[in-house]
């Protein structure tokens, strides 16, 4: 079992491409921990930003009467893709992993597949 800190070294070390990783509260907005970013590409702005993403898209979800649970979702820039998992492991209820990665060095699939796994084993 990763805790947070665990979590986001591995996701900006581990996965190729990597600039910043957060882990955030949708509920509240609220980044819960970060690692990464920089100048251009402020976590804790993407954190809040990316909570009305994920609040839209569960609305949207209810509105349309789905009952699937969202593994990820994908936001492709022209120079990188951000990726926001939501957490379903117990305790962890209305969070999220967000990574954001390069999109010249990053192997999307892989990320994917290894934000997975880092959301398996992380412990809030």
């Amino acid at each position: 079992m990763a805790n947070v800190e665990l979590a986001l070294k591995e996701a900006t070390t581990m996965i190729e491409g990597a600039i910043g990783a957060a882990l955030v509260d949708y509920t509240s907005g609220m980044a819960l921990g970060t690692l990464g970013g920089g100048k251009d590409l402020d976590l804790t702005v993407a954190a809040a930003g990316n909570t009305d993403v994920v609040r839209a898209k569960v609305r949207t979800m209810e509105m349309l009467g789905l009952k699937e649970e969202i593994e990820d979702i994908l936001i492709t820039l022209g120079t990188q893709y951000h990726l926001i998992r939501l957490l379903r492991s117990r305790g962890s209820q209305g969070l999220f992993l967000y990574l954001a990665l390069d999109k010249q060095r990053a192997n999307l699939a892989m990320a994917r597949h290894q934000l997975k796994r880092i959301e398996s084993e992380l412990e809030v």
